[in-house]
């Protein structure tokens, strides 16, 4: 096909799954109506408490997660990216140790099948100017293997990564390499950190790799320590702004179009002329 319609969901995810299931559903509904083909929603999207996380894993919720979002996919005929959700085990079926889990991304076709999952490879240990001040995810979460992800989407190879993967441009390069045209980065980066660098980092993504990127952010406080960013948005392979949110929950939905990335790298063929390889 020669275009693609994808949808952001961005929304403030509770410790509650129910609430952010039932919300999630809401706002699939109202991107298909806007023509959506390709939907994807944010990291921790059906729960933001990395103390839960392994219980939730280990939960009969999780069939019910896993059902319901199934169900949702096929009931619109579109694909559906979670863009991340805890697993308690690793693609080959041994059990995470250490009550860690993964932050896993699936992509579910319009069938109703995951076809694809990413487990988050870069994981974020830093210190923030905020309420919260450290994050330690390795403390909750296990790196995922060093694989490189892709799926094909109406005839558009997307490639799959995880938010602070953003910062590591090595990533979206080999992406690119093996053909990707899509990059998406589903995240909660905390507010200080998003008001500082998402945008940036988006666009040189986008701007260096001659891809459409698609950011899809959580937004709002989470509870009294936890803030993040929202500002989701979609960059052309040019590196320009075609949508995006604020800091509130919603969506928009954005035409990809195939020639843009063609008439993008011919004019400027910046993968012929490197160097270093």
């Amino acid at each position: 096909m020669d275009s693609l319609k994808i949808a952001a969901i961005q929304l403030t995810s509770t410790q509650d799954w129910l609430v952010n299931i039932n919300e999630v559903e809401r706002l699939v509904g109202l991107a298909v109506r806007d023509g959506a083909r390709l939907v994807v929603l944010p990291e921790n999207v059906f729960l933001f408490d990395g103390k839960r996380m392994r219980t939730l894993a280990e939960s009969d919720d999780q069939s019910t997660i896993f059902e319901r979002v199934s169900v949702l996919a096929k009931k619109y005929g579109i694909y559906l990216v979670v863009g991340s959700h805890p697993s308690a085990f690793r693609p080959d079926g041994r059990l995470v140790p250490d009550g860690r889990v993964r932050q896993s991304c699936w992509v579910i076709d319009p069938v109703g099948q995951i076809v694809e999952r990413y487990d988050k490879i870069h994981l974020f240990d830093v210190t923030v100017d905020d309420k919260a001040a450290s994050y330690k995810e390795s403390d909750v979460i296990e790196k995922g293997e060093l694989a490189l992800k892709t799926v094909d989407v109406d005839g558009f190879k997307v490639g799959l990564s995880v938010c602070y993967d953003l910062r590591f441009p090595e990533l979206y390069r080999a992406l690119t390499e093996l053909g990707a045209e899509v990059l998406l980065v589903p995240a909660a980066f905390t507010y200080v950190t998003g008001r500082a660098h998402w945008h940036t980092l988006l666009a040189a993504r986008a701007i260096e790799n001659q891809c459409y990127v698609l950011g899809v952010g959580q937004c709002g406080w989470h509870n009294s320590t936890r803030h993040t960013y929202g500002n989701s948005a979609l960059y052309s392979p040019f590196g320009e702004s075609l949508d995006r949110l604020q800091e509130e929950s919603g969506y928009f939905v954005h035409e990809m179009k195939k020639q843009a990335i063609e008439d993008c790298r011919t004019k400027m063929p910046c993968f012929s002329h490197r160097r270093l390889l």
